[in-house]
């Protein structure tokens, strides 16, 4: 399934953040191109020539017969073939098909987030990561299950509910106990039953822990971490307005609302330490 960004003052999809910007242009009064095959519109003649050639097949990977824009987005195309990846980052060795995709790894270990959330204050490192933000805000869970009612903003998390939910293929082993898992995530989370590892380490202090639970709970208690917003029906608290905002939306026939925002301390933090960030 596709994650197409969507234009926030019309809901149209793109196929990537390039055709995204291209239409925001397209509605700043700029000439609109057309396609005469699928009624796609672009704002620079040369993006249209560009998409004409997927439609006379002029670019086509002789593997899969996908149909490319251009000889470059060809080249990158029969990497996924191969296995090429040719673009590797210095710091921790990971490598890439696209130098694009590198650029925007490497912006994980410069701590760069250059895409703002113009509704609230969180930002992104990488703009599909904005796109899925944003549906926070918009409501818009566009992938649902088609064995029953749920719906999701992410695909990923579309596939983790039919794996969970609906399979009944569990193919991941505990090597301790044997017990079987639907996901790899779960089967990590059982692990520390049997090694105790501490793998969530406190960045304001010493105190290690194996339960990410325990370590929130720390957080808040502890160094006072944790800026709470709470509904005003029943009492829930969340890190961010966003996140309060799309609890909101999910109860029916209520509208989005946020009470103003209540740094916990004291007797406080204890009374909300079993609530879930």
């Amino acid at each position: 399934m596709s994650r197409s960004p969507v234009h926030t003052m019309c809901d149209e999809r793109f196929a990537n953040q390039r055709r995204l910007s291209e239409g925001s242009n397209s509605r700043a009064g700029d000439e609109v191109y057309s396609c005469t095959e699928c009624q796609k519109c672009f704002s620079n003649k040369k993006y249209l020539t560009q998409h004409m050639n997927i439609h006379t097949s002029k670019y086509k990977c002789s593997e899969c017969g996908k149909c490319c824009r251009g000889r470059g987005a060809l080249a990158v195309h029969i990497r996924s073939h191969s296995g090429e990846k040719p673009f590797e980052c210095s710091v921790c060795g990971k490598r890439f098909r696209q130098a694009g995709n590198l650029t925007e790894h490497s912006r994980i270990h410069s701590g760069e987030k250059p895409y703002t959330c113009h509704l609230c204050d969180m930002a992104f490192n990488r703009s599909s990561q904005l796109t899925i933000h944003l549906r926070v805000h918009t409501g818009d869970e566009p992938f649902k299950c088609s064995l029953c009612d749920k719906s999701f903003s992410q695909s990923s998390d579309l596939q983790y509910h039919e794996r969970r939910v609906h399979s009944n293929v569990r193919p991941h082993s505990c090597s301790y106990c044997g017990k079987q898992f639907a996901t790899v995530s779960d089967m990590k989370r059982h692990v520390p039953v049997h090694t105790h590892a501490k793998s969530f380490s406190c960045r304001h202090c010493s105190e290690e822990f194996v339960w990410r639970s325990q370590f929130k709970t720390h957080l808040l208690k502890s160094h006072n971490e944790g800026t709470c917003f709470t509904c005003h029906i029943c009492q829930k608290k969340f890190t961010h307005r966003c996140y309060l905002q799309r609890h909101m939306q999910r109860r029916e026939g209520v509208k989005p609302y946020a009470e103003e925002c209540v740094v916990l301390s004291g007797t406080d933090l204890a009374k909300t330490a079993s609530f879930s960030l």
